[in-house]
């Protein structure tokens, strides 16, 4: 994956992406489907999102019984937070870092080994036959090691201007493993839960937040228009410190007012941020302008829970749908998207079924968002649910069978 294609990091002086130096890396001569991270991870996180949330609506409305490590409902959000989530984030990271700090990629064999240990975690969560110690075991390691893998990048490489990553990848290890302590041991799991989705609302504010207008800015250039966004400014940085306070004031005091005017403020500043990217320019191309309305979904995120704590608009847990079904499932499906397509040599323009994916995805968060009564549940309510359900699975499932081929075969650059 180029540095064009992932940049994150500010810069005073941005040049065209056509214009940036891209790493060159021994020639590997492996399974195309084993050459890079993204592959089996973004490959393997869409079947399993695909699935696991079908799997859910039915167990939740009686249709199917399930026996799981956890509780029907911890299951269901551990394997959001640090199943589904973790093998997004290990397919970016394991494609980027080789290119910001010009190493070799973890390729072939060990990337296989990895994409395994996700897997069997998988798999023990979800029929948990070896145990709780072995799979907690088994879970944790995985973001353990992934975080341990970017660390080594950074020192090795010098790479300290992404100590930032490194820092939020341990952090969401250890909210894995403070989930499972907690669930094991049949206390509450809310600080964990917190604790990891204020970890992807900083990554989607900084990542997101930095891919958005660099790739609207690379668009203007192309289409000609007039005065390209900046990619970073005061406002930015301002707008980034500021989430980073919300965020640790909910993990630390979730009830309270400060924190819920604070993290208003948040949802503000984040989308005046979006508004100065001039994101519905960028209709032409649907693979641009998802990125906004991926970003759209953290502001608007950070309002709605802001104003639930304040006791008005949605409840606090579809307030966390707004996160987790909007803003984390149209940003993933919109870096997974563009990167399948650049990163195997093929044009980057979204062509209908990917539209089709994107409308699919922000549909399923609308009806998961505006469910109502998920703790007393009427009709109205598992038929929402279901409608949620079958939008969102589909898009992924719609991106397994479109994209699913682009990642098991060679680049067509290659």
């Amino acid at each position: 994956m180029t540095g064009k294609e992932l940049p994150i990091v500010p810069q005073s002086v941005v040049v065209p992406a056509e214009e940036e130096d891209e790493p060159t890396f021994p020639r590997y001569d492996g399974p195309a489907f084993l050459s890079y991270g993204f592959r089996p991870f973004f490959l393997g996180a869409a079947v399993f999102a695909g699935l696991m949330v079908l799997v859910w609506v039915a167990v939740f409305a009686g249709l199917v019984q399930g026996e799981f490590l956890y509780p029907a409902r911890e299951w269901h959000v551990h394997e959001m937070l640090f199943g589904y989530l973790p093998a997004l984030i290990a397919g970016f990271l394991l494609t980027a870092m080789p290119n910001w700090t010009d190493r070799i990629p973890l390729r072939g064999t060990p990337l296989l080994l990895l994409f395994l240990l996700w897997l069997a975690a998988r798999l023990l969560v979800t029929v948990p036959a070896a145990g709780g110690p072995l799979t907690v075991g088994i879970d944790g390691a995985f973001l353990v090691i992934l975080a341990a893998y970017v660390w080594r990048e950074i020192i090795a490489a010098g790479a300290w201007d992404r100590v930032p990553i490194g820092a939020l990848v341990s952090f969401f290890a250890g909210a894995n493993m403070l989930f499972h302590l907690s669930a094991l041991q049949g206390r509450p799991t809310d600080v964990p839960e917190r604790l990891a989705l204020s970890v992807m609302t900083v990554m989607l504010t900084v990542i997101g937040g930095r891919l958005t207008p660099t790739f609207t800015r690379e668009f203007f250039i192309t289409e000609k228009f007039p005065r390209p966004p900046e990619v970073f400014s005061r406002v930015d940085g301002g707008a980034i410190l500021l989430v980073l306070v919300g965020a640790i004031s909910w993990i630390a005091q979730p009830e309270s007012q400060w924190t819920g005017f604070l993290l208003i403020g948040c949802g503000v500043a984040s989308l005046v941020r979006l508004i100065r990217w001039k994101g519905w320019l960028t209709w032409p191309e649907p693979l641009v302008l998802i990125l906004h309305v991926g970003y759209g979904w953290v502001g608007l995120f950070l309002l709605v829970l802001g104003g639930s704590i304040l006791g008005f608009g949605l409840s606090t847990a579809n307030a966390v749908h707004v996160l987790t079904s909007g803003a984390m499932g149209t940003m993933t499906l919109a870096v997974m998207t563009r990167a399948s397509l650049g990163h195997t040599g093929r044009p980057r323009h979204a062509d209908r079924l990917t539209v089709a994916m994107y409308l699919l995805v922000n549909a399923g968060a609308l009806f998961r968002i505006f469910a109502s009564n998920v703790g007393t549940p009427t009709v109205l309510t598992h038929t929402m649910l279901g409608l949620s359900a079958l939008g969102w699975s589909g898009a992924y499932l719609l991106f397994v069978f479109h994209y699913g081929p682009y990642l098991v075969r060679p680049s067509l650059d290659e």
